[in-house]
């Protein structure tokens, strides 16, 4: 980064230039865009980190507006993940946040969790914090994770470098699972964001490889004493098995999504469907063109942008001159959680004999 809006981080002998290029690097995803995941995304982005996903299914209530600065009231019925992203972009243009418009789940883990080296856990509910531990810990990801209730927070970070797991701390009960959440025991604004902010703290210590990271510990804090208090806890080595053999269970279970094949005979027909997204992703030069109203001419340099506000079930076929593009272009959006994926079988190649 050449911006001088690092420069008093970059000053700490601790960070410096190199410090920076390890925040610039770094692939971070948040899980919620609500009370903590709003401070946590904010921090990561003023710090530089350079690529963060945000993943959240709800959108914008008006409730939600007391402790969750990112969201105006212009904004209630729209996607948090996707408003977040906006609204943090003009905080800093230069970095990358992908947003994903929907509940982290298992159908979708692995596939989203896969690019990136550190997961915030921001939820609000323990069966997806169980999710989470169990896919992160199959893939070796360490999970930084904080959980609120009416003036009390507490925060620990799981999976560091074979350490502690969730499970470890708190054994699976099915009757927690009914736990509540601030929807229905209410919070006061500052408790979610000062727990958002320690969290992005422990996400920027485990990136710049400072500090004592909070691996078998919970850090426990009282907003109404101002009291914090720190509870060590051990690996519990029957309970990181069963996480172990859960996340393994659901990555074999998955189906694998692919590229499906649109060919020449049935192109036209899927291109005068109302829910099809169709996309040229050939450059303006390449010829021949088919110049119909519903085919969205985008570059590959320029799809990323195009697709940002998509929604990760949309159908989407893309074509290209041979087939060739457009099915790697397809793998790759795959891989970015697009689940409805074609592309057009040799491409326009197949249908020159057809196009005068």
């Amino acid at each position: 980064m050449h911006s001088k809006r690092y420069n008093r981080q970059t000053e700490l002998p601790e960070i410096g230039i190199l410090g920076q290029e390890k925040l610039t690097n770094a692939k971070v995803l948040i899980i919620g865009a609500g009370g903590l995941g709003c401070p946590v995304l904010q921090n990561l982005v003023a710090a530089g980190v350079g690529h963060i996903g945000i993943m959240d299914g709800d959108v914008v209530e008006e409730t939600n507006l007391h402790r969750q600065f990112l969201y105006t009231l212009a904004d209630c019925g729209k996607n948090k993940a996707t408003i977040a992203t906006d609204a943090v972009f003009k905080q800093n243009p230069e970095i990358k946040v992908i947003p994903y418009s929907f509940h982290f789940a298992k159908k979708n883990a692995f596939e989203i969790i896969s690019d990136y080296q550190i997961i915030v856990d921001c939820t609000d509910d323990i069966a997806t914090r169980y999710l989470i531990n169990d896919v992160s810990l199959a893939k070796k990801i360490p999970v930084v994770y904080t959980s609120i209730h009416k003036f009390e927070g507490q925060l620990s970070v799981f999976n560091y470098k074979s350490g502690p797991t969730y499970r470890c701390l708190f054994p699976e009960n099915e009757k927690e699972n009914m736990s509540p959440n601030c929807s229905n025991t209410g919070v006061l604004g500052v408790l979610p964001n000062t727990l958002g902010v320690l969290q992005a703290n422990e996400v920027l210590k485990i990136i710049l490889e400072i500090g004592e990271i909070l691996s078998g510990k919970l850090l426990i804090y009282n907003s109404l004493n101002s009291k914090f208090e720190n509870i060590n806890f051990k690996k519990n080595p029957t309970e990181i098995e069963k996480g172990l053999q859960n996340g393994f269970k659901i990555l074999n279970t998955l189906t694998i999504n692919e590229v499906k094949i649109v060919n020449s005979t049935n192109l036209f027909e899927e291109i005068t469907h109302q829910n099809s997204l169709v996309i040229d992703i050939r450059e303006t030069y390449e010829k021949p063109r088919l110049d119909l109203q519903k085919i969205n001419n985008v570059p590959l340099s320029q799809l990323d942008d195009f697709l940002k506000n998509t929604d990760r079930n949309q159908k989407i076929i893309l074509f290209c001159q041979n087939g060739t593009r457009s099915k790697l272009t397809g793998d790759y959006l795959i891989k970015k959680g697009f689940t409805n994926l074609f592309h057009l079988q040799n491409g326009i190649d197949a249908l020159k004999k057809n196009i005068t």
